[in-house]
């Protein structure tokens, strides 16, 4: 059975209102099945969104979001993405003016909802992008909470690469009557048939070398590298920096500013690998994805297919490669099992093995290190002439940076230092002849001799003298002395 694209399959359905479940391999267009019949539905010139598109992540919202923008541009249809790590005031200005479309993850939704800046009560298609990831990532609670606010007439559109159980039951839950839309033929495996798929036995300590080799195989261009960790993803786009290859990595622990300006650096090529854990792994499409590395094993089957799902899109060819780790060969099994893959038993192999060179097309001689010859400039993230803030959405420009660098040197040159105080031991409210000053300088006023002192320099005396002083007090009440009331101190103490 020939695999029709999934927009083939679903507009017709969609344009007559209908709900879908749409289930088709990642890269086969599902942004352009819902975004189109969307699109149709929008009446311009109200304030309140009329469709609300729901994401796992940030990158998959902002994707959905320009590819909304770019079908819709002549007809003038209002777009707004709303995620997290940004700031509110942006947001919610846009949303004050009016939008059409509304694209946003459930947090930052639930969020502007509960501080009533978002209002769904026209909202007439909900479309759940991605939805078996969101249940992933415990998601679930927040889109029933964010359907019970959408009006219950409505046209809703579900679409995932993957059909687990839960989602299933969401669908009946929620969706009236939908209509199920597969791409592809039951028996056919979910893998991307388009991407020739390797996978090899290797060892932990020998996958850094075996990555830089296949990094430098013929025909090789963007790469997409996954990893299991956030740590071992820095630890990794730092090797591959230090061997000279232009990387960055991508995972949450990262700015929402950084993610976005790797991700846009990868996009123009001004970096050709990036290293990112599984946030990258849903959606995101870059044209020219030409291989894809799983540096460690996936955890899943469905993690598998959107891995390798970043390249081979749009009914181009790819290459997959798989690192499998001893302590990894039971997963992986059960990955190969589900998937029906004929990599039952992975070929141990390494850096030097001369099947890695010959199936993967490594010149012969490649060594761990990028060539001097072919290490162009460092043209990353660095190598921007803005830089994204995020929190006021504004931009500044290197200039103005260097700029205020220059400035806040320069007023710490000028700054005067502050004096030194100098200050004097005094004993009585007198100063002491010969005491040491703070700052180490001698006193510079002779004190006259008190009647009864010590001889000056005899600080055993003096202290005793100090002391006797302060412990002959005149005892006395309502301010006067006692000897002034009639009687002396001693019966003053007595009474």
């Amino acid at each position: 059975m020939e695999a029709f694209p999934i927009q083939e399959l679903a507009l017709p359905i969609a344009l007559g209102g209908h709900d879908i479940i749409g289930q088709a391999r990642t890269g086969t267009g599902k942004t352009l099945a819902f975004g189109i019949a969307l699109l149709q539905r929008i009446r311009h010139g109200g304030r309140e969104p009329q469709a609300l598109v729901v994401a796992p992540t940030r990158e998959l919202a902002l994707q959905v979001t320009d590819d909304l923008l770019v079908a819709g541009g002549k007809l003038g249809t209002r777009v707004l993405s709303v995620y997290g790590g940004r700031a509110y005031e942006p947001q919610i200005e846009a949303l004050r003016e009016g939008v059409d479309v509304v694209v946003g993850t459930p947090g930052r939704l639930l969020d502007l909802v509960k501080q009533k800046h978002l209002d769904l009560s026209k909202v007439g298609v909900l479309v759940l992008d991605e939805a078996d990831r969101m249940l992933d990532l415990g998601f679930l609670p927040d889109i029933e909470r964010i359907i019970d606010r959408i009006p219950a007439q409505r046209q809703t559109m579900l679409f995932s690469a993957t059909m687990p159980g839960e989602i299933v039951a969401l669908s009946r839950r929620y969706l009236t009557r939908p209509t199920n839309v597969r791409a592809e033929a039951h028996a056919e495996s979910d893998a991307t048939p388009q991407v020739v798929q390797h996978v090899f036995q290797a060892h932990q300590m020998d996958k850094p070398e075996m990555l830089a080799r296949l990094l430098q195989a013929e025909g090789r261009g963007l790469t997409m590298v996954f990893c299991q960790t956030k740590r071992a993803c820095d630890r990794v786009a730092a090797d591959l920096a230090q061997r000279g290859f232009d990387a960055a990595a991508v995972h949450g622990d990262l700015g929402q500013s950084q993610r976005e300006r790797a991700l846009r650096a990868f996009r123009n090529g001004k970096i050709d690998v990036l290293v990112a854990t599984d946030v990258a792994a849903r959606g995101l499409d870059v044209d020219d994805v030409t291989h894809v590395v799983n540096y460690e094993c996936p955890d899943s089957a469905e993690t598998y297919v959107h891995r390798i799902g970043r390249t081979g899109r749009a009914g181009k060819e790819g290459t997959a490669v798989t690192l499998v780790d001893w302590s990894d060969l039971t997963r992986w099994k059960l990955i190969n099992g589900t998937l029906d893959l004929p990599f039952a038993a992975p070929e141990e192999t390494y850096s030097t093995s001369p099947h890695f060179f010959a199936v993967l097309g490594i010149p012969a001689g490649t060594k761990g290190k990028l060539p001097k010859e072919q290490r162009g400039e460092r043209a990353g993230l660095d190598a921007e002439a803005l830089e994204d803030i995020g929190e006021t959405g504004k931009t500044r420009s290197r200039d103005h940076r260097d700029r205020d660098h220059r400035d806040r040197d320069r007023h710490e040159r000028e700054r005067p230092r502050p004096r030194r105080r100098k200050r004097t031991r005094t004993r009585a409210g007198r100063p002491v002849e010969g005491a040491v000053s703070v700052d180490g300088v001698a006193g510079e006023t002779e004190a006259a001799p008190v009647a009864g002192d010590p001889a000056p320099g005899n600080v055993v005396d003096a202290v005793a003298t100090e002391r006797k002083r302060s412990r002959t007090r005149r005892r006395t009440r309502a301010g006067k002395p006692a000897a002034e009331r009639g009687g002396t101190a001693e019966a003053s103490q007595t009474a």
